[in-house]
C-alpha cells in the first residue's frame, strides 16, 4: 500500500494523474482509506471547540478529502473513457459507498449547526458559504432521524440503479451494434469508413452512439438497413425501462421528502431558471413553431423520396434535399476537416486570437490510453497556465457522446492549475487520416468551450472551480465556443484538404452558410422531445407509479404537443443516460436554456467586432474565470449589459 499512486499528490507537472502507474488493485483501497481520512477531517471539524469561523468550518471543509478526490476523479475518468470488467465491478460495489459517506456528511447535525454559525463579510467567502447551506438543506440536513435514514436508502438505491443503467447502455453500443456480411449493405460510406468496421469473422459491425438518430442514417443509401439500424438505436438496453421508471419514483418520493412538489422542482430551485413555470414559459414559445417547421420539413422530403418518410429515412432524405435545394454535399466537406488540423489551426488558432493563449504537445506527458494526447497551455506572456487532454477516438469501453471533466480543478487555496479533459466519440480509420464531419468538428469547438471555462478559472475554492456552476448555465461558454466554426478567420485556417494543402473553396463555405438554419425544425423537434420527455418524467407526483414506460413515453409526447411521428426524440428512456446515468435530471432543458445566454452573447461578439483580444479579454474576466464564485446570471449581465432576450435564438433557429 506504500506505492499506491492515490496516497500522495502527483508528482507530475499540474500533478496530472500518473495514470501509467496506476492499476485497478489500486482503486478500492484508496477509495477506502481517503473515505476514513475525509470522515476523520470532517470529524475533527464538527467537533472543534473553536467558535466556528469561515476558515476552520468552510475553508476547512474544502481543504479535506483530497485522496478521496484524487481516487475519484482518475477512477470515474477511467469508468467513463477507458472501462472493463474490472473497471465495472470496483464501479458496482463503490458507488453505494460513496452515497453513503457523502450522506455521513451532509447529515451530520454537529457540522450542520456548525456552519449555521459561520459568518464573513468577504463576497467570495458570503458567496461559497451560501452554497454550502443550500447543499446541506437540499441534502436533508434539516429532515428528522426518520426522514434522514430513509433518504440515506433512496440516495443508495438510486446510486446503484444509475451503475446498473450506465453499465448496461455501454454493453448496449456493442451488443445491439449494425452486423452486417456483404459490404455493400453499407454503400454511402467510403472504403476507409466500410474497412475499419471490419471484424475478425469477416463480418462488419457499426457500434451504436448514444443517440436516436445514428449519423450513419443520412449516408447509408439501403433502406432496409436504415430501418434495422434505426431499431436496433431505439430498442437497446430494453431493461433499462424498468430502471428508468424505478429512479423516477425513487425520485419524486425524495422531492417530496426534502419538501417538494416534484423532482423536477427540487432540481430547477438550485438552477438559474428557479422555478418549473420559468422553464415551462421557455419550452412553451419553441414547441409551436419548431413543429409546424418540421411539418413543412417532412413535405418537402416526402416529395423528395416520393413516399410518406420514416425516421429512419429523415436523416437520409435531408441530405438529398440539402444537396438539391444548397447543391450541398456534408461528404465533400470531409476531405477538409483533417482531426490534427482541426485542433491547431482551428480549435487552438481562435482560442489564441480571442485570448492569446498558446499550446504545445507534452509527449513526454501519457493519459489512460495511448490515444490521449495532452497539451500545455500557455498565457498571452508565456506562463504557463494548464493542461488539455483530448480523447478523440470511439472504443467499445467508451460511452457514447462527447464531454468535458476536470481532471485537476483549479484552486488558489491549494496553489493548484487547472487540467482539463475532452472526450469525442470519432470513429478511429483503420489507416489513414481522421476526417470528421460538419457536425464533429462543431463539437470539437462546443466541447473546448467547456475546456476554457475550466482552464480559465481563476477561483479561490474548488466547489466553485471552473464549470462548477448551475447545470442550465454550464453549456453557455461551450455553445458560444461554437461561433468559431464558420467564422471566416478561423474557417480559412483550418478547413484545408488533408492531401493538398488547398483551402476549402469558397462557393463550399457559402453552402454551408447558406445551409445552416436548413432542417432547423428537426433538430428542435428533437432535442424538445428529449427535454420533455425528461420533464414528464420528473414531474411525476411521489407514489406515482409508471408500469409501461413505453406508452408513458408516448403519452407524454403527446400531450406536450410534441409528438412528430417522422422526428423521435434524441433520447429515449432506455438510453437517455444524460438524466439517469449523470446529473442532468429534470436538467436536459438547459441546452436550449443555456442558448439563450449564448444567442445574445454572438450577437454581442459580432457587434464588437468578433475575434479580438479585447473582446475575449472580457469574455475571460467577467464570466470564464468566475467559476461559480458569483451569482450566473449576474455574470451574465457584468459580460452582457442586459438581461438576456429569447429573440436571438428563435432568429438562429429560423423559429422567429
Amino acid at each position: 500500500m506504500a506505492e499506491n499512486p492515490f496516497f500522495a499528490p502527483s508528482a507530475l507537472p499540474y500533478e496530472l494523474p500518473p495514470f501509467a502507474e496506476i492499476r485497478e488493485e489500486h482503486y478500492l483501497p484508496a477509495f477506502r482509506r481517503g473515505m476514513a481520512e475525509h470522515l476523520a477531517e470532517v470529524e475533527a471539524i464538527a467537533g472543534s471547540a473553536e467558535p466556528p469561523t469561515f476558515d476552520n468550518t468552510i475553508a476547512a471543509l474544502e481543504r479535506s478529502g483530497r485522496v478521496l478526490d484524487r481516487t475519484a476523479t482518475a477512477f470515474f475518468t477511467i469508468a467513463s473513457s477507458n472501462s472493463g470488467d474490472g473497471i465495472m465491478e470496483i464501479e458496482k460495489e463503490i458507488s453505494p459507498e460513496l452515497t453513503r459517506h457523502s450522506d455521513s456528511i451532509r447529515l451530520d447535525r454537529k457540522l450542520w449547526a456548525r456552519i449555521k454559525q459561520v459568518t464573513t463579510s468577504d463576497p467570495e467567502e458570503a458567496w461559497l458559504l451560501q452554497k454550502y447551506r443550500e447543499d446541506f438543506i437540499r441534502a436533508g440536513a434539516d429532515l428528522s432521524e426518520t426522514e434522514q435514514a430513509r433518504l440515506r436508502e433512496l440516495n443508495e438505491e438510486l446510486s446503484r440503479l444509475s451503475t446498473e443503467f450506465a453499465q448496461a447502455l455501454l454493453k448496449a453500443a456493442t451488443e445491439a451494434a449494425l452486423v452486417v456480411e456483404d459490404p455493400a449493405d453499407l454503400d454511402g460510406f467510403d472504403q476507409a469508413r466500410i474497412d475499419s468496421l471490419r471484424q475478425d469473422d469477416g463480418t462488419y459491425a457499426l457500434p451504436l452512439l448514444n443517440f436516436t438518430a445514428q449519423p450513419a442514417l443520412s449516408q447509408l443509401t439501403n433502406r432496409d438497413v436504415r430501418r434495422r439500424l434505426f431499431e436496433l438505436s431505439v430498442g437497446r438496453a430494453p431493461g433499462n425501462f424498468a430502471i428508468a421508471a424505478r429512479m423516477a419514483a425513487l425520485r419524486a418520493e425524495r422531492a417530496a421528502l426534502l419538501g417538494f412538489a416534484d423532482h423536477a422542482s427540487y432540481v430547477v430551485a438550485d438552477q438559474t431558471a428557479k422555478t418549473v413555470e420559468a422553464v415551462e414559459e421557455m419550452l412553451g414559445q419553441l414547441v409551436g413553431p419548431a413543429v409546424r417547421n418540421a411539418g413543412r420539413e417532412a413535405a418537402e422530403l416526402a416529395g423528395q423520396a416520393g413516399f410518406p418518410i420514416e425516421p429512419w429515412d429523415w436523416p437520409y432524405y435531408s441530405e438529398q434535399v440539402r444537396k438539391a435545394r444548397y447543391d450541398f454535399d456534408d461528404s465533400a466537406m470531409r476531405p477538409y476537416f483533417e482531426l490534427e488540423r482541426v485542433y491547431r489551426d482551428g480549435v487552438f488558432f481562435a482560442a489564441g486570437k480571442l485570448y492569446g493563449v498558446t499550446f504545445a504537445e507534452r509527449s513526454d506527458l501519457s493519459g489512460y490510453h495511448p490515444d490521449v494526447k495532452v497539451f500545455e497551455v500557455f498565457e498571452e506572456d508565456g506562463s504557463a497556465l494548464g493542461l488539455f487532454l483530448l480523447d478523440p477516438y470511439a472504443r467499445a469501453n467508451k460511452r457514447g457522446g462527447a464531454w468535458m471533466n476536470n481532471l485537476v480543478d483549479q484552486s488558489l487555496l491549494f496553489g493548484l492549475r487547472p487540467v482539463v479533459l475532452n472526450n469525442l466519440n470519432v470513429t478511429k480509420p483503420a489507416s489513414g487520416p481522421t476526417l470528421l464531419t460538419y457536425d464533429e468538428v462543431t463539437t470539437a469547438f462546443h466541447e473546448f468551450g467547456h475546456a476554457l471555462h475550466g482552464l480559465f478559472s481563476q477561483v479561490r475554492f474548488p466547489r466553485v472551480s471552473g464549470t462548477s456552476v448551475p447545470r442550465d448555465f454550464v453549456e453557455y461558454p461551450s455553445q458560444v465556443n461554437e461561433m468559431w466554426v464558420t467564422w471566416p478567420e478561423v474557417l480559412a485556417n483550418y478547413a484545408r484538404h488533408h492531401e493538398t494543402g488547398e483551402p476549402m473553396p469558397a462557393e463550399l463555405v457559402d453552402k454551408l452558410t447558406a445551409a445552416e438554419t436548413f432542417n432547423q425544425g428537426f433538430k428542435t423537434v428533437e432535442y424538445l422531445g428529449a427535454t420533455l420527455l425528461d420533464w414528464a418524467w420528473h414531474r411525476l407526483a411521489p407514489g406515482q407509479e409508471v408500469a409501461d414506460a413505453e406508452a408513458f413515453e408516448a403519452a407524454a409526447l403527446e400531450r406536450a404537443g410534441i409528438a412528430v411521428p417522422q422526428v423521435r426524440p434524441r433520447y429515449r428512456t432506455n438510453y437517455f443516460a444524460h438524466i439517469f446515468a449523470s446529473g442532468y435530471s429534470a436538467g436536459y432543458y438547459s441546452y436550449i436554456w443555456s442558448e439563450v445566454l449564448d444567442a445574445e452573447s454572438v450577437e454581442w461578439f459580432k457587434e464588437k467586432g468578433g475575434l479580438r483580444r479585447e473582446n475575449g479579454e472580457h469574455f475571460r474576466r467577467e464570466l470564464l474565470s468566475r467559476g461559480g464564485s458569483l451569482d450566473p446570471l449576474t455574470a451574465f449581465r457584468n459580460f452582457r449589459g442586459r438581461e438576456p432576450s429569447i429573440e436571438p435564438l428563435l432568429k438562429r433557429r429560423g423559429l422567429d
